[in-house]
């Protein structure tokens, strides 16, 4: 039986728009969820939220930060010693082991170009370039033997966001979304905080819903902008927009979308539409106080490095996804580097000189998030996940590079129910392949969707004659790193 198929609902979009009545329109139904009212929640139609979870869940929200463009294992978190004894050789697994890279010729040994010491109790290994991280070791669950089945950006991100290579399928964030719904009246489900140089490889695919109702795809902000929410307000320019007028508007496209809806009400669409719409409406109240990071104090500000213009984007990021999961807002997802050959974590030219700079950037803000959330209470309900698409290989590109590598990378989560200062899996010596305990995306998320209490066998849409989830036909719980 698929007990999240969504013909499960309990009312039906044109059903929704008969209750609001003749004339009654789209501007009443908005100033009704204003009012109190939540219409958009009750006009859920094709999505299974508001149905309890199979099981006690340990998580409400989740924080993922993704590291765009192959962060490199073997250089922040994955220490070998083989790598620092034998640089300069040749590249040699043994056992006849065929070596290729995917856009280079394999090079000689290379040296990790940073220092790496234990700490914590855990005794973690951790590289010289995360060191603010380094003091939040004994808080997270690492996953040191995660593994890609391709060495390309665009499918690579689609299998780590989607659970599939090839577009067209709904993200993680979008899942969830369906599945749960919101914890908000007056903010999206699923908020997508892109890096400002922007958006990643696979530009919004990695945040879709796929074949999923659209309402369920991600939100994008663009934090550092003059309007983080774009077209959420008229322009100052069209003083000719007057709350009156604007809610003429809003009835006169209720009244074109009820008619369209009689024609055509399979398509979801327009359910998006409408509620898009009536979220917007909200929003316009709600988004300036979430967004107004001047409301935070200063050792706040200071914690997330907003003064330093090396961290102060990430930082308002990080800090702008408290702020949302605080007020409500389901899973927000915040995204370092950009698409392209610079300016992200995809290091072929030179690690020692590429590296640090993303490091710098992100290593403050995400340990200023953790301990901010400890701080408030907030880690007994909220998952913070940090991913990548896949890793780097042990031997160079060029002479200073690393090239792709899906045989082995390093994923971190720490929060709700989450073992704090365990790791997971094992490498080979080389950091080239995993060895032990392997990780794959499915198997991620399938432990995601259980620390929210689903299961992701059980968490299913029906579409083009297939029962389809989020972990394909694969996956298993990793109970190793879970409370």
């Amino acid at each position: 039986m698929n007990r999240f198929h969504p013909s499960t609902s309990a009312l039906s979009r044109r059903g929704f728009l008969q209750q609001l009545g003749g004339g009654v329109g789209l501007g009443a139904a908005a100033l009704a969820g204003l009012m109190g009212g939540n219409p958009a929640r009750a006009a859920a139609g094709n999505s299974p939220g508001g149905q309890l979870p199979l099981h006690r869940p340990r998580v409400r929200r989740i924080i993922q930060l993704f590291m765009n463009g192959g962060a490199s294992q073997m250089d922040l978190f994955d220490h070998k010693p083989g790598l620092f004894k034998n640089a300069g050789e040749p590249f040699n697994p043994g056992g006849g082991k065929r070596v290729e890279a995917p856009t280079s010729e394999p090079g000689r040994i290379l040296r990790p170009p940073f220092e790496f010491r234990q700490h914590g109790q855990s005794g973690r290994w951790v590289s010289s370039v995360m060191p603010h991280l380094a003091g939040c070791v004994d808080d997270l669950a690492f996953l040191m033997a995660m593994e890609s089945r391709t060495h390309v950006h665009g499918p690579g991100s689609y299998l780590m966001n989607t659970g599939f290579l090839l577009p067209g399928f709904p993200s993680l964030g979008a899942w969830v979304g369906y599945a749960l719904g919101s914890e908000c009246d007056n903010l999206p489900a699923f908020v997508v905080l892109p890096d400002a140089r922007g958006l990643p490889y696979n530009q919004r695919g990695n945040f879709t819903a796929g074949f999923l109702p659209v309402s369920h795809q991600g939100t994008l902000l663009n934090a550092g902008a003059a309007t983080p929410i774009a077209d959420l307000r008229a322009p100052a320019s069209a003083r000719f927009i007057t709350p009156e007028s604007d809610r003429a508007g809003l009835d006169l496209l209720g009244r074109i979308n009820r008619r369209h809806l009689e024609e055509s009400d399979g398509d979801t669409r327009l359910d998006a539409r409408i509620r898009a719409y009536e979220l917007a409406a909200r929003m316009q109240l709600s988004a300036p106080e979430a967004l107004a990071l001047e409301g935070e104090s200063e050792p706040t500000r200071q914690l997330y490095g907003l003064g330093d213009p090396v961290t102060a984007d990430f930082g308002r990021r990080c800090l702008l996804a408290r702020r949302l999961v605080e007020r409500g807002v389901r899973f927000v997802q915040v995204w370092s580097g950009a698409g392209g050959p610079t300016g992200n974590w995809d290091n072929h030219a030179n690690i020692a000189k590429e590296l640090p700079p993303m490091c710098a950037a992100t290593d403050r803000p995400v340990a200023a998030l953790l301990r901010d959330l400890k701080a408030r209470g907030l880690m007994e309900d909220t998952l913070v996940l940090w991913n990548t698409e896949f890793g780097r290989m042990p031997f160079s590109q060029g002479s200073e590079g690393r090239d792709h590598n899906g045989g082995t990378f390093v994923g971190w989560m720490a929060g709700a129910g989450v073992r704090p200062g365990v790791a997971h899996g094992e490498s080979d010596e080389w950091s080239w392949k995993t060895a032990r305990d392997a990780v794959t995306p499915h198997d991620f998320h399938a432990t995601v969707l259980h620390l929210l209490g689903l299961d992701h066998e059980a968490l299913t849409f029906r579409h083009q004659g297939a029962d389809r989830r989020l972990t394909d036909v694969h996956g298993h719980v990793i109970h190793e790193v879970l409370a």
